[in-house]
């Protein structure tokens, strides 16, 4: 996801007020007049939404608040007061620690741009980190976002993602959740030095307040993708050996079947064509033991400098042409279709009123369209769209 994401998105849950709608006005209505609370684009994505039943609502955005500085943790009253070894607890310490990992990596890459950093909080709970740094001497523009919140989604919509049937004699109750995350979009200047877009998110559901006792759902998201404008082969094998590795600590099945998923997920339909060379994605993993998912979304975010640093530092002073920047400008133009038409959580986000300079931050700072562009047939261009019009296995 692009960077659309529980932290690239609206960065958290947006809190809405939802309208009472007549359920005959379209499919999938909801009433609903008592307050409420709506999960941010990311989880929609991870629950869902987009796949099942549509939620619509009139809505009313409570402001997130500006905080002068950096909680120790974004956890609340009883998750605080838990031990430090709960699964929240852990997931938002990797996600922290990997946000000023990456953050350090991509300023000592630039050697002179730093990253300007906004902390806010939520009045349901939890808060996050957004830092983005432009026009430096590597980057056009980088966005490197974290959130850990806290909300009540509609009882309609829990039911709608996890495909549970209501009786029409029921009136279900508010489920809460949990959702924490970090996500990132980089995008150098140089057309020889690839973007790169990661995901990392978890998500919890307390059991629906009209079946106490039900079991606690949870689950793990994420991937990372690499979208070069020209192929430099040892590039790509490199990116995808260091996901392999990462998989192969785990299970040898995971590379193949979230490789496929990334090439899937990452299509641009009108085009025929993926945004670029794909990676790994995966989404609502809960079908192995929740320890080891843990580590796997920390083994694959702390590949990331690893498999990415490498190649910048190799391209990102490599001479180019006019027409070099201009092909990559258009390539730049098939990323913003993506996000902006078929990406799930940016999508979500911009129907449901979220943090419009959070939501579009995964977008370049330039782009370019050209009628009716062809590259010339054998070019180092066409590879590149061969590639991504036929997904390859790299290694």
């Amino acid at each position: 996801m692009p960077c659309a994401s529980i932290v690239s998105s609206s960065s958290c849950a947006i809190p809405l007020s939802f309208s009472s709608t007549s359920s005959s006005s379209f499919p999938g209505a909801i009433s609903l007049t008592k307050r409420t609370w709506i999960p941010s684009i990311e989880t929609a994505k991870t629950l869902g939404f987009d796949r099942r039943p549509v939620v619509r609502a009139a809505v009313s955005i409570e402001k997130e608040t500006p905080e002068t500085e950096r909680p120790e943790t974004f956890l609340r009253g009883v998750d605080e007061a838990q031990s430090s070894g709960s699964v929240r607890a852990r997931f938002e310490k990797m996600i922290r620690e990997a946000q000023d990992s990456v953050c350090n990596a991509i300023e000592a890459a630039d050697g002179g741009a730093k990253f300007k950093e906004d902390v806010w909080s939520r009045p349901g709970g939890g808060g996050g980190i957004s830092r983005v740094l432009q026009d430096g001497a590597v980057w056009e523009k980088a966005g490197v976002n974290v959130s850990v919140v806290y909300g009540v989604m509609p009882p309609e919509a829990y039911r709608a993602a996890k495909g549970s049937p209501t009786s029409p004699d029921h009136k279900p109750g508010p489920v809460p959740f949990f959702a924490a995350g970090i996500s990132s979009v980089l995008h150098p200047k140089n057309p020889f030095a690839p973007t790169l877009h990661f995901n990392y998110r978890y998500f919890e559901t307390d059991a629906p307040k009209d079946a106490p006792g039900a079991p606690r759902q949870w689950w793990f998201g994420g991937g990372t993708d690499l979208t070069p404008a020209y192929i430099f082969e040892e590039d790509v094998k490199h990116f995808h050996s260091t996901q392999k590795r990462a998989c192969d600590k785990f299970d040898p099945t995971f590379y193949p079947r979230f490789k496929k998923w990334c090439d899937d997920y990452f299509y641009i339909k009108h085009r025929g064509e993926r945004r670029g060379l794909g990676g790994i994605f995966f989404d609502d993993l809960n079908d192995y033991d929740q320890e080891m998912l843990l580590s796997f979304a920390t083994e694959c975010a702390n590949s990331v400098i690893p498999a990415y640093i490498p190649i910048i530092e190799k391209r990102k002073d490599l001479p180019f042409t006019d027409h070099q920047k201009a092909w990559q400008q258009l390539r730049r133009g098939r990323y913003v279709e993506f996000n902006l038409v078929y990406d799930r959580g940016t999508t979500f986000g911009l129907k449901t009123g979220g943090r419009i300079e959070s939501i579009l931050v995964s977008l370049p700072l330039t782009a370019r369209w050209e009628y009716d562009h062809k590259p010339e047939e054998g070019s180092e261009e066409w590879k590149l769209l061969d590639a991504c019009i036929n997904p390859k296995e790299w290694i």
